[in-house]
């Protein structure tokens, strides 16, 4: 889980801080060097780290913090909006024209993710009423290509390409042309990556830059490569010009180095955070979201935001009517399983929510996959009158969706005992449906698969 051990170590650290009536700055002084530490255990730049301390120190050991009522949740406020700072504090969006097209080239090298979250960005684009298109210029790695179209495909954006024996400039300046020809409004350039850094990668990218008139050139990286992702976007920055970073990776990265230093290393803000595979696994950066979930305080807006983006309002107000009556049967049950597989899943949402953060990974490790999965398979072998109406589910009946769904009896016996107790638990909690808005409106239809 993203920042997983930083969270951990930052969150002991300020118990220690919490517990204490009063603060001396040898209170303060023996705190940060512990956050000094954990920040450069999660391979933080160190530059960014020494900067970072001296800030907080600089605002905690002050007369109005020490001889506060709370001064140990001062200094975690200083130490979240020193945070914030460091990652750049305002939300940085991707300037599109107004009239004509705008031009982004994405750049990073091979194995960053960079493909894959071209079409991911295009796909933002087309949510926000654009007509995007993907220019192929990845003319060395094997199935590139390809694998630009499938993913097009995938979110409706088409791929302009001209196969792999055309220079990238010509096909950069090809693309562009057929967009104008075309009526597209954002050409999204997906150029070739190296394993490393090498001159002719970069003189390839200034080629495109020089005969396309780029407005936005996006670096991709894997932030789980940590410092060496921050060398990657100076180097970048240098040499080619970038204006704005995608950190790919970051649902598997535990540490958060790359998060934390990106901005101040290079000056470039973070534009977007990959927090999965999926296609729709792009998030907009939010320096302040950030900065909570790594001290363990949630993300709820972006909850909020996930819900409002997924969940079927009317379905939502239906559901809401059948939980008050505690009239729901097993059809919306796998509705609520599959709300929630659209919102990234248990975890996903649990890491969102404020005190579990980091948490959420060892407790959704107590959920088993497998049943989740067992369960889908027992409710599918119901008809659609048992789904309904599960008072009528008797042993013979029992007996048939076992069966059909290849378990015992005993676990259909299961499933039927803690579905019951769901909506008896549901009955007993109206105030979790009230109104169609906010986040009870919008998450109250979402049930635990218990």
């Amino acid at each position: 889980m993203a920042f997983e051990s930083l969270t951990d170590k930052l969150q002991g650290i300020f118990k220690q801080l919490r517990s204490k009536g009063r603060l001396s700055e040898d209170d303060v002084h023996e705190a940060m060097k512990e956050v000094k530490m954990a920040l450069l255990e999660a391979d933080v730049n160190f530059k960014s780290v020494k900067n970072f301390v001296r800030a907080v120190e600089q605002k905690a050991i002050g007369e109005d913090v020490m001889n506060g009522l709370n001064p140990g949740q001062t200094v975690i406020k200083i130490v979240h909006d020193e945070l914030v700072d460091l990652m750049g504090s305002d939300t940085t969006e991707i300037p599109l024209k107004q009239g004509g097209i705008t031009v982004i080239m994405m750049a990073g090298l091979q194995g960053s993710g960079k493909t894959t979250t071209a079409a991911k960005l295009a796909a933002k684009m087309k949510s926000k009423g654009r007509r995007p298109l993907l220019v192929a210029c990845d003319v060395y790695r094997p199935g590139a290509i390809k694998q630009l179209e499938t993913n097009g495909e995938k979110v409706g954006v088409p791929v302009f390409t001209m196969g792999d024996r055309i220079s990238p400039v010509d096909i950069a300046k090809a693309g562009y042309a057929h967009a104008s020809e075309n009526g597209y409004n954002v050409v999204l350039i997906d150029t070739a990556g190296r394993l490393q850094i090498d001159d002719d990668m970069m003189k390839e990218l200034k080629n495109i830059k020089n005969n396309v008139d780029v407005d936005y050139t996006v670096l991709v990286v894997d932030a789980m490569t940590g410092q060496e992702a921050v060398n990657v976007a100076k180097t970048f920055t240098y040499k080619v010009g970038i204006d704005g970073v995608i950190l790919t990776k970051c649902d598997g990265d535990t540490r958060g180095g790359a998060a934390l230093s990106v901005k101040s290393a290079t000056g470039k803000p973070i534009l977007y955070i990959g927090m999965g595979e999926k296609l729709d696994d792009l998030e907009q950066f939010y320096p302040d979201r950030m900065a909570s979930r790594i001290l363990g305080m949630g993300d709820v807006m972006t909850l909020i935001e996930k819900a409002q983006a997924n969940l079927d309002e009317q379905k939502a107000a239906e559901m809401e009517k059948k939980i008050r009556k505690a009239s729901f049967g097993f059809d919306d049950y796998l509705t609520s399983m599959e709300q929630m597989k659209k919102m990234g899943g248990i975890e996903s949402i649990l890491s969102m929510l404020p005190g579990i953060g980091p948490k959420a990974g060892e407790i959704t490790g107590m959920v088993d996959e497998k049943q989740l999965k067992r369960t889908e398979a027992m409710i599918l072998s119901m008809t659609p009158k048992e789904r309904a109406n599960p008072e009528i589910l008797n042993v013979s009946r029992k007996k048939r969706i076992a069966a059909g769904a290849g378990v015992d009896i005993a676990d259909v016996n299961r499933l039927v005992k803690q579905f019951e107790q769901a909506r008896k638990m549901m009955k007993q909690m109206p105030g979790m449906m009230k109104g169609g808005r906010g986040l009870g409106g919008r998450l109250g239809s979402l049930k635990l698969p218990f």
